[in-house]
């Protein structure tokens, strides 16, 4: 039998190479408007670095993250990692943004061809998420139903930013798909403010990309809020909620808050039946990238622990963005038993990745 994991990379972002990869997956009908628009939101901030990492070029001027072969030998070989979990470029997570709902479900189904075609095929340490475009729920559920029993597929993704609160009954029908088919739903950052969204601050749209990018996890407690008082965990016992890159620092912050106004307020939500918290710590996993620095180390031990948030919480990388975080310097910011979880082991539970495989696909050795 092969070895338990090790490390798993939660947030790995694939790339086309370029806009043409995408074209024999995509019907013919959207080709001209991919080529001359692609995702068609616009743009984030801009930043004076970029959002990639030079060094990440591959061996045959690849842009980074689009060569799965040099991606292993740059990424993944270099650091013991045992599975990376594909979750697309942060852009194209955006799809659901598009104004035309029937171009983002094509653009999103494509993508997910090109993933398992030219990603889950080049070695099984890839494993995959079903790309959808939450704004069209009953195209997102057929999506998953469409690709929920391939092997290397481990979760459902979604964009962070939505029209509406991502609890409200709108997106119920993805959550019942993701929940009967064993399916994580995750969301990533990249897209608040750009296209249709709203400001991604109830005060406006801030001036400059470290603005935009120290705010973020205003949206993810705003989304945990919601799903946790709109039910959406006592409908659904059994969905697991990945929030990716969006901090964790702020966990005990809501949970307090959530608790303290639930005994004053919970005629307003008769469905709960437990403290919001503990609906938080049964269904919400969150990621480390990018995570917090305090000054001193321990105080983010801290916060973990005073959360309760052990076994919530696993590594990602972000790679190959330019705000990676190498597992080496983070997990060494833990003491051993939360090290093990958050570099291994809270992926293993979440994902059913119980053992490590090597390139031809067997069972091997952890690294």
């Amino acid at each position: 039998m092969g070895a338990a994991p090790r490390l798993i990379d939660t947030d790995f972002h694939n790339d086309l190479s370029s806009p043409q990869d995408l074209l024999p997956f995509l019907p013919k009908a959207f080709h001209q408007q991919w080529l001359e628009s692609g995702i068609g939101v616009g743009g984030k901030p801009w930043s004076s670095v970029g959002y990639i990492r030079k060094d990440a070029i591959s061996d045959i001027g690849s842009k980074p993250g689009s060569d799965p072969v040099f991606a292993l030998k740059h990424h993944m070989d270099k650091y013991g990692i045992d599975y990376a979990i594909l979750t697309g470029n942060a852009s194209m997570i955006g799809i659901s943004l598009n104004y035309d709902p029937d171009y983002a479900n094509a653009v999103a189904s494509a993508h997910n061809d090109w993933q398992n075609e030219v990603w889950l095929k080049a070695d099984p340490r890839y494993k995959g998420s079903i790309l959808v475009s939450h704004t069209d729920p009953a195209a997102a559920v057929k999506e998953i139903e469409r690709l929920a029993g391939h092997p290397d597929i481990v979760q459902v993704m979604m964009c962070s930013v939505s029209r509406t609160l991502l609890g409200q009954r709108f997106f119920h029908p993805i959550y019942e798909a993701a929940e009967r088919h064993g399916l994580p739903v995750a969301i990533h950052p990249g897209n608040e403010g750009i296209g249709p969204s709203y400001p991604p601050t109830p005060s406006g749209y801030p001036t400059r990309y470290m603005e935009w990018q120290n705010i973020i996890p205003i949206n993810y407690m705003s989304q945990v809020n919601s799903l946790v008082c709109e039910g959406v965990f006592e409908k659904f016992p059994k969905l697991k909620f990945v929030a990716i890159e969006g901090g964790i620092s702020w966990l005990p912050h809501l949970m307090w808050r959530m608790d303290k106004n639930y005994k004053a307020l919970r005629d307003t939500v008769p469905w709960l039946k437990e403290l919001p918290s503990e609906y938080i710590r049964k269904h919400v996993v969150l990621t480390t990238q990018p995570i917090e620095e305090p000054a001193d180390p321990e105080h983010l031990v801290q916060i973990i622990k005073m959360s309760g948030a052990e076994d919530m919480i696993m590594y990602s990388s972000d790679y190959p963005h330019w705000d990676y975080d190498n597992p080496k310097m983070v997990l060494s910011l833990f003491p051993r038993e939360l090290r093990e979880k958050i570099g291994a082991k809270n992926a293993i539970q979440l994902y059913g990745l119980d053992q490590t495989v090597d390139a031809a696909g067997t069972e091997g050795e952890a690294g």
